[in-house]
């Protein structure tokens, strides 16, 4: 568990140790603010228990508000049903995903309390102040959200910056990081247009870190505007693709 950042009313909270075996690492991220608390991304069924335990932990007295989930994918949103049971939390996602996620096994009792978020995002508010839905389309999911907490500015990034298979946590060295990072956004983000249209709406933000949901966080506004540069030139999916494939 990692504090990234805290005052007298707000803490923001990163799990990076739960994921173990055969699965790929996940951060899973909490933000706890004047009595009010949001979970993102909150993962498969395997840590279900442990963040439930430890979330509550540091939640305390507080009510668990709501659930984001950034898009579609198992290490985001496989355990939904469980959280949406044992709290009266209200879960949103992407309203393109909305006949989606209740695949996972989302009982009819509580499908209800899972709510679309537009194309364009919304706010949220937590405690008394904004949380703003930014869209982050096909990166890398056609309905993807990322949260910017206008409290910590910290950018909450999904897969967006992604790291596999370092050994630290927070990124000091970002020539040396790129090659934990490379390999995922080459094949997993779709086009160098989606990422440029990304970047133009993030560099509105006054970024003091970005917390992916896998690896290493950006943790200076420094680090997070050379990971904004980094990726904003990168060419990866269909820019990197032939005009056919080769038939087995």
């Amino acid at each position: 568990m990692i504090n990234l950042f805290e005052n007298a009313t707000q803490k923001n909270v990163m799990f990076d140790e739960l994921s173990e075996g055969a699965s790929v690492q996940a951060n899973q991220h909490l933000i706890v603010r004047n009595g009010e608390a949001i979970v993102l991304d909150p993962g498969g069924h395997k840590i279900y228990a442990k963040l439930f335990a430890e979330a509550f932990e540091l939640i305390g007295g507080a009510e668990l508000k709501y659930i984001f989930v950034s898009h579609q994918d198992p290490d985001i949103v496989a355990a939904i049903n469980g959280w949406l049971m044992t709290t009266s939390a209200t879960a949103w996602g992407s309203e393109l995903w909305l006949r989606f996620i209740p695949h996972f096994g989302v009982d009819e009792l509580v499908v209800d309390r899972l709510r679309g978020i537009p194309d364009e995002g919304m706010l949220l508010d937590l405690g008394g102040t904004e949380l703003k839905i930014i869209p982050a389309h096909f990166l890398h999911s056609s309905g993807n959200h990322q949260i910017y907490d206008t409290v910590s500015k910290i950018l909450y990034t999904g897969d967006m910056g992604a790291s596999i298979g370092q050994s630290y946590s927070v990124v000091e060295d970002f020539d040396a990081h790129i090659q934990y990072m490379e390999g995922f956004h080459r094949r997993y983000m779709p086009s160098s247009r989606a990422i440029k249209i990304w970047a133009n709406t993030v560099r509105q933000l006054d970024i003091a870190a970005i917390a992916p949901q896998h690896g290493a966080v950006f943790g200076t506004p420094e680090m997070s505007q050379r990971f904004i540069d980094w990726a904003e030139s990168l060419d990866c999916g269909a820019d990197l693709m032939n005009d056919s494939w080769p038939i087995p």
